[in-house]
């Protein structure tokens, strides 16, 4: 089983999402969106499974931050795509794709 978790190591909630797989001796990668940036062919792959509404988190700091042109023009697939590649912390956290299921978010009920 290929457990995979991105996100950003500050993130409160990608720090449960660590432990929890850490607790339960769940072997996973961590990928860092702040050193190794956001996969490109992986970002599709979310928004495809997904839907890129439920990958930008118009709740955080990044996307307040935003002003409020940048937020309008967030509208379809390909906006989203490119803002979360330039904004990889708009993205909602963790994202983790276990055999070719993604989550996001923590929901250890669907890792187990």
């Amino acid at each position: 089983m290929t457990t995979t978790l991105y996100g950003i190591p500050n993130c409160d909630t990608v720090k449960k999402s660590r432990a929890w797989f850490d607790e339960h001796n769940q072997p996973y990668t961590f990928h860092d969106f702040k050193k190794q940036g956001v996969p490109e062919q992986a970002l599709s792959t979310w928004i495809s499974a997904l839907g890129w509404e439920a990958l930008v988190n118009k709740k955080g700091t990044t996307w307040r931050k935003l002003d409020a042109a940048t937020q309008a023009r967030v509208n379809d697939t390909a906006s989203a795509h490119a803002l979360m590649l330039a904004h990889p912390s708009v993205i909602k956290r963790p994202v983790v794709s276990r055999d070719q299921r993604i989550t996001v978010g923590y929901v250890p009920q669907d890792w187990g």
